[in-house]
């Protein structure tokens, strides 16, 4: 079951994040947890394990690098599109 709640924290965060950082990750649902998971990595790296936790993520942290890497790679596709 905790495996379960991480993929849909994941998901959850990762949705989020590109709602607030008003891009689009690609690849769907399994974008959107790729980019919670890695996102919470990072936001736990740069950030700390701080703030309320859910799933094994500590929520601020987290959201904080998934919009940070749902910005970044919005800005690598847009520029792989301008040059294909």
């Amino acid at each position: 079951m905790g495996f379960l709640w991480a993929l849909i924290i994941g998901g959850v965060i990762g949705w989020l994040a590109g709602l607030i950082a008003g891009r689009d990750i690609p690849g769907g649902i399994i974008g959107n947890i790729i980019a919670g998971f890695i996102g919470a990595w990072l936001g736990s790296f740069l950030l700390g394990q701080w703030g309320p936790e859910a799933g094994g993520f500590y929520i601020i942290p987290a959201l904080i690098g998934a919009i940070v890497l749902v910005f970044v790679v919005s800005l690598v596709m847009k520029g792989f599109r301008k040059h294909a």
